[in-house]
């Protein structure tokens, strides 16, 4: 699909003229307070609570981060009264006109007995499954034909499967997500040690990803570059705002107006199906004599085994709320927002290649277009190595406005481009990206179809046994 000049949502956190915010408050707020608690390395016991003639409610996400948009009401006519528990149930996943392969499912269940892992059975082969919140599952479908339908079911006999194929680990500082051998990536929490003795103390920063790793554990990010010492591998600063009448410059740090602070790390979970972590920001304007936070963010970032898939998928998921009662306005501008920078090597007009969703290969032309996805690569030891980022349909303004720089390799979703907004008091800025890291040249058929599995999940109903 052409999506160049098409807006899905037209909605903004505040905009002249739609100030409502309808779909991220009611959407994307309630799905990230209702995932906050998502680690298996606590245990804690999955708990569904409803009220006589509440409706059920399920989510399948195929292939996403996050269940905010994508719920099914359960269609079983149960009637709950205080809290439920399902010793034994099954998962049904309908695929519709479409074929997902490597699906990741996502199902909401009532079980205080739930393991931290289990078995799935269905009449082809079993499956594993991952808590991933007090009342989630998560497992990856390796086929899912068009027009088909899978029922898994699960009994407290299940023998529960043994080890971490994807891990979260935290050292000095850093989290590492493995799945199985390989590295996928790491976030930087603390400031990172500056690379260069010419770097200005101003530029240190924490907070953001870096480096990524291709499967063939090539690296395809870089960090403080000698042209944009302020750019970090995925990093998420907004460039031109104004908080509190003051101007503020979140991206430029060299200007010393603004910075985005790691704060703490809050949670991270391993497991056969997935692992991942929560960590806090904190958007800091430094033009007042004592600095003032404007906005404070939280990341969520998953990463998940995909048995046999030649690429790594991971997700990020930003909630930036306002700090303070006063608002952050956005005017318009042509970059500012989620970023990705390429390796070194991708350095020239000549060695980044660029593929956006509307088929578009010409960085300059591709600039200021409006798309579901961009594909970034380029050459790492006389290899073809890239990224492609998704933007999920409910972000704001979406599909996205993107800036593709014409001589660097460095990409962003851009919503500034469009116009003047807000991030207002009490109405969370959620923000979600898929990235899919493959070697080799770009597929956009593939890509294609992974967007619309992130975007248009399978259905998914739980059943009591």
């Amino acid at each position: 699909m052409n999506t160049k000049n098409t807006q899905r949502h037209q909605n903004s956190p505040v905009e002249p003229a739609a100030p409502s915010l309808s779909r991220q408050e009611e959407g994307h707020s309630q799905e990230f307070s209702a995932r906050t608690s998502r680690s298996h390395h606590r245990r804690v016991a999955p708990h569904f609570e409803s009220h006589p003639g509440e409706r059920f409610e399920l989510t399948g996400a195929l292939g996403s981060g996050d269940n905010s948009g994508m719920k099914m009401v359960c269609a079983l006519g149960l009637i709950f009264s205080g809290v439920t528990i399902l010793a034994d149930f099954a998962v049904r996943v309908e695929s519709g006109e479409k074929e997902y392969q490597n699906a990741i499912v996502r199902a909401r269940v009532a079980n205080e007995q739930l393991p931290a892992y289990g078995s799935l059975a269905s009449a082809k082969a079993s499956v594993v499954f991952q808590r991933s919140g007090r009342n989630e599952i998560i497992f990856v479908i390796p086929n899912l034909p068009r027009q088909s339908v899978q029922r898994f079911t699960y009994s407290k006999s299940s023998q529960e499967p043994r080890g971490d194929a994807a891990s979260a680990d935290l050292l000095e500082g850093k989290i590492t997500l493995t799945v199985g051998e390989k590295k996928v990536l790491v976030y930087q929490g603390q400031e990172s040690a500056l690379p260069r003795p010419e770097i200005k103390p101003e530029f240190a920063r924490g907070g953001y990803i870096h480096p990524v790793f291709g499967p063939s554990g090539r690296q395809i990010t870089d960090d403080y570059p000698a042209n944009h010492v302020h750019h970090h591998g995925i990093w998420f600063p907004w460039t031109k705002t104004t908080f509190e009448g003051r101007d503020v410059d979140f991206w430029n740090m060299g200007q010393k107006k603004g910075k985005v602070e790691f704060v703490k790390f809050a949670e991270r979970w391993s497991g056969p199906v997935m692992a991942g972590f929560q960590a806090e920001h904190r958007f800091v304007d430094l033009t007042p004599a004592t600095p003032k936070a404007a906005l404070n963010e939280s990341w969520t970032v998953s990463t998940y085994n995909l048995s046999g898939a030649k690429f790594f998928v991971f997700d990020l998921v930003s909630t930036q709320t306002c700090a303070t009662a006063s608002p952050l306005v956005l005017p318009k501008y042509y970059y500012g927002g989620l970023g990705f920078r390429g390796n070194w090597a991708w350095n020239g007009a000549q060695k980044t290649f660029f593929l956006t969703s509307n088929g578009e290969t010409d960085r300059k032309t591709g600039n200021e277009t409006r798309g579901n996805w961009c594909h970034m690569s380029g050459d790492v030891d006389g290899t073809r190595t890239g990224i492609a980022i998704l933007s999920h349909p409910e972000n704001f303004r979406s599909p996205q406005p993107m800036r593709l720089h014409p001589t660097e390799p460095f990409f962003c979703f851009a919503p500034s481009q469009l116009g003047d907004w807000s991030i207002e008091p009490g109405k969370p800025y959620v923000s979600k990206y898929r990235f899919v890291v493959s070697d080799g040249e770009p597929d956009k058929a593939q890509i294609d179809a992974l967007w619309e599995a992130y975007a248009n999940p399978p259905k998914v109903w739980v059943e009591k046994l």
